[in-house]
């Protein structure tokens, strides 16, 4: 078990990695074409993937290839000031040997956990021991939980809304019209990752050293439960 930043030259690269056995996690934030460029040179990576890395404009998918997968998910980034969403994204490499994460350090559940696994060992035997398919699952896992708080504030501005528009308040009509918004953004969100969770755990098993079917029909409640709320809350607005 070891814990290794880059050596000095490629320290200047956005890049960390914690190793746990035969498994290393190597998280990149803030990526430019320098980390490209390395996982270029050190990974058989597909010249498109580490393009897609880079690009904001990608749809949640997962490719198959022999040695690895190439995955993107999309999640919410909310301003409770503002009440504006709007989505980010992770890209995600993983293969037996190496989970590789890229992505701008917004996904704050991820951030939070490979820092307790640079820190915590026993964060790291918890997440890093029973495979990269079973860190990749923690990942979503956490991410996904991390949404309900957001969700619960949705429901209370939609009962909000609710109330004033009964109370023939003036001001409601432009409350409906920003919460609609937000609503369509939160849909297109998990509508789009909710099928590609749904094949990412049969394609995932041969990186687990566990049977995760139990866990993962769980994230995927979530999600799903997650799906249906938004859209009752669109029923409603």
């Amino acid at each position: 078990m070891t814990i290794s930043r880059e050596s000095r030259k490629e320290q200047a690269l956005n890049m960390e990695s914690v190793t746990w056995g035969d498994l290393t996690w190597l998280n990149i934030e803030q990526p430019t074409e320098r980390e490209t460029d390395y996982l270029a040179k050190h990974y058989p990576f597909h010249p498109m993937d580490l393009e897609d890395c880079l690009s904001r404009r990608q749809q949640p998918k997962l490719d198959v290839y022999e040695d690895y997968l190439f995955f993107i998910f999309h999640f919410s980034v909310w301003d409770r000031a503002t009440r504006v969403s709007r989505h980010d994204q992770v890209s995600v490499f993983i293969s037996d040997k190496y989970l590789i994460t890229v992505h701008d350090g917004l996904l704050k559940t991820l951030v939070s956990l490979f820092q307790q696994c640079q820190t915590d060992e026993e964060a790291r035997r918890e997440n890093l021991s029973q495979g990269s398919g079973y860190l990749l699952y923690r990942i979503l896992d956490r991410a996904t939980d991390a949404y309900f708080p957001i969700l619960n504030s949705i429901l209370a501005w939609v009962d909000d809304v609710e109330d004033a528009v009964f109370d023939e308040n003036v001001e409601a009509a432009q409350e409906v019209a920003t919460i609609r918004r937000d609503i369509i953004t939160q849909r297109r969100i998990f509508h789009s990752v909710r099928p590609v969770y749904a094949v990412l755990e049969s394609k995932i098993k041969r990186f687990c050293k566990t049977d995760i079917a139990v866990q993962f029909g769980d994230l995927m409640d979530h999600v799903n439960k997650i799906c249906e709320t938004l859209d009752e809350c669109k029923e409603i607005v």
